[in-house]
C-alpha cells in the first residue's frame, strides 16, 4: 500500500495554490503526474469565485462550481462537473503516474463519491496520493483512510520533501 499524504491549509485558497505549485514544480522535474489542481477565478461584482479543476497530464479545465446567486447558502459544487473531472483523471492512470494529486478530499468523497474510489485504486496499485483537506472533513477522511493518512505541513518545502520520499518504483 502506498502513502496517502494530506495538507490542511487554513487560509482560503491557500491549499489550492500550494498543490498547484507542487504540481508545477514536480512536472518541471519530469514527474509523471495524474490528478487535478483547483484554479479559483474571481468574478467581477460577486463575492464568490468560479472553481475550475485543471486535469494534470491532459490539460483540460473543468468547471466544478455553479452560479447559484449571491444570496445562496448551499453548496456550489456541480456534481456533474466533478464526475467529468474524475473520468478525465481516470484516463491518465495508465501507465501509472508517479504521484496522484487531488485538490481536495471534500464532502463528495466523505459521502463516497467524487475521487474516493480512484484514491483507493491508486493506493492499491502503488501510486502515492497527495490531497488537500479542509479541517471540517478530517473526521470523514480519517474514517476513509483508516490510519493511513499522513499529515504534511502546508508549505512548499515540506510538501515537496514528502513527495520526494515516496518510492519511484512505477
Amino acid at each position: 500500500m502506498s502513502a496517502l499524504g494530506y495538507v490542511i491549509a487554513e487560509a482560503r485558497g491557500a491549499g489550492d495554490r500550494l498543490l498547484a505549485d507542487v504540481a508545477a514544480r514536480l512536472s518541471a522535474e519530469g514527474w509523471r503526474l495524474s490528478g487535478v489542481v483547483q484554479v479559483n477565478t474571481d468574478r467581477p461584482g460577486s463575492r464568490r469565485c468560479d472553481m475550475d479543476l485543471r486535469v494534470l497530464g491532459r490539460g483540460e479545465v473543468v468547471r466544478i462550481s455553479q452560479a447559484l446567486g449571491e444570496a445562496s447558502q448551499g453548496c456550489r459544487l456541480d456534481p456533474e462537473g466533478l464526475e467529468t473531472a474524475v473520468a478525465l483523471v481516470e484516463t491518465t492512470m495508465a501507465p501509472l503516474p508517479r504521484l496522484l494529486i487531488l485538490n481536495k478530499f471534500g464532502k463528495a468523497e466523505v459521502e463516497g463519491r467524487g475521487f474516493r474510489a480512484l484514491i483507493g485504486e491508486a493506493l492499491a496499485q502503488g501510486v502515492p496520493v497527495l490531497l488537500g483537506l479542509k479541517r471540517d472533513n478530517l473526521p470523514g477522511f480519517e474514517a476513509f483512510a483508516q490510519g493511513l493518512g499522513q499529515p504534511v505541513a502546508a508549505d512548499l518545502p515540506s510538501v515537496l520533501a514528502w513527495c520526494r520520499t515516496q518510492p519511484a518504483e512505477i
